[in-house]
């Protein structure tokens, strides 16, 4: 593609059920064979509203591993990036850029503060990604601009969420299924809406309280906290959404094509790297790859799934393992977990979504059931060093099995209520990719 910071580059698109742009993957299969590449990166983007604002995050992430390759060397690298439709709300910051103030919106410090409504880049992206529930989608933004005082009008918002993400009946089964990070339907689902938003706000005041000082100061929402908490559960509404297409994306589209790449001689060696939801889809593409292949190496920045997906077995439910527990004989090298503390997105808010119904009475302080991978790294896996940014960088690096690194360090750029989650371009990663795939002398 023109315009790409690096090459030779190629786009796999696929659509919300995993089915691939057959012309694009067959002009990547005859051109990766003509390049005779030694390795292939295959970047999967999170969420991302359009494949113009996914390729741009590609090309940015990209940019550094030429520079940190150099001229010298065997690597003959080439770059793949992994397009899925996906989307983000346009108050969150994108790849620790400020968020787009919305349209009109005063200038100054509180320009990025959260407002009533639904702001129209919004509005717009839940009509691309839920065809045919355009009604719905405008009574939800109505509501959140009227903010109505009387309660019926939440229970009204949250019968609207559930119908515009099609969930029927009562929500998942109580206990360890979501920890496996399972498909099931998560708690604020079926739980009653008005506590459901209480949890949400409070959350949201949480993630505000920890922006840095010399970030903007973000306002006390008022009596109308609850209608911020409404809004908040529309988000997670569609992250539920994303989170299971991220991982039939990968399953039904994402490990077949890189089945095929393997066939490709000669053969380059394979590396996965996504961030957010694309963490998942990456993973998931291991369990869709035909059998007898594999990949050189797994890096997940921010991951937007469960830290129990790769446990063999669960703290809490010895008879039960992650989701994932037996992808590791997919990867020859290592699985690397980048995770930031600054990362609100998946500290705060991704708990309050994943909690299992009827079960909040376990829910004590410090209970980590409910994490993600992207906040504090793998969980419940034997033998996985955890390492910080430095030691990962200048120190031997493990040639193969789980690795936890905390990049906070460089990860931590970002307002609320997504913080540091899309903070990933940086040389310091792109090198961390590298190392662990063992790609040059890096």
């Amino acid at each position: 593609m023109t315009g790409m910071s690096v090459r030779p580059y190629w786009e796999l698109r696929f659509d919300a059920y995993g089915d691939v742009d057959l012309r694009q993957r067959d002009r990547l299969l005859e051109q990766a064979a003509q390049c005779d590449l030694t390795d292939l990166v295959v970047f999967a983007h999170g969420w991302n509203n359009t494949r113009t604002m996914a390729t741009r995050l590609n090309d940015r992430f990209f940019a550094p591993f030429p520079e940190l390759l150099g001229e010298a060397g065997p690597a003959r690298l080439g770059y793949v990036g992994v397009v899925w439709p996906s989307m983000r709300f346009a108050d969150e910051s994108l790849a620790g850029l400020p968020a787009k103030p919305a349209p009109g919106a005063p200038p100054g410090p509180d320009a990025d503060a959260p407002r009533p409504g639904l702001d129209a880049e919004t509005h717009r992206a839940l009509d691309v990604v839920f065809p045919g529930r355009r009604q719905i989608v405008a009574r939800l933004a109505e509501l959140l601009t009227e903010r109505p005082e009387r309660l019926a009008a939440l229970d009204e918002f949250g019968v609207l969420v559930r119908g515009l993400v099609r969930i029927h009946g009562e929500s998942g089964a109580a206990g360890d299924a979501a920890d496996a990070d399972e498909d099931v339907v998560p708690a604020m689902f079926g739980q009653d809406v008005t506590e459901v938003c209480e949890r949400f706000a409070a959350a949201l005041t949480e993630a505000r309280a920890k922006a840095d000082a010399q970030d903007r100061a973000f306002p006390d929402s008022g009596p109308g906290g609850l209608w911020d908490g409404a809004h908040e559960l529309l988000r997670q509404g569609t992250y539920y959404v994303m989170k299971r297409r991220a991982g039939a994306v990968g399953r039904e589209g994402l490990g077949p094509a890189l089945g095929a790449l393997a066939a490709v001689r000669p053969a380059p060696r394979l590396h996965l790297v996504g961030h957010g939801f694309g963490g998942r889809l990456v993973s998931y593409a291991l369990t869709g790859l035909p059998e007898g292949a594999t990949v050189a190496s797994v890096t997940l920045l921010q991951g937007a799934f469960s830290h129990y997906a790769f446990a063999g077995q669960l703290p809490h439910a010895a008879s039960r393992g992650g989701a994932l527990r037996s992808a590791a004989h997919r990867v020859r090298g290592p699985v690397v977990s980048c995770h930031s503390h600054h990362d609100t997105a998946l500290g705060l808010l991704y708990p309050e979504a994943s909690r299992a119904l009827g079960d909040d009475g376990s829910l004590l302080p410090g209970d980590t059931r409910w994490g993600a991978i992207g906040y504090d790294g793998f969980q419940a896996v034997e033998g996985c060093p955890r390492l910080d940014l430095a030691e990962a960088l200048e120190g031997p690096f493990p040639a193969e099995g789980w690795v936890s690194v905390d990049v906070s360090e460089v990860v931590r750029h970002g307002v609320p209520p997504v913080g540091a989650h899309s903070d990933i371009c940086h040389p310091e990663l792109a090198r961390l990719v590298l190392r662990a795939g063992r790609i040059g002398d890096v």
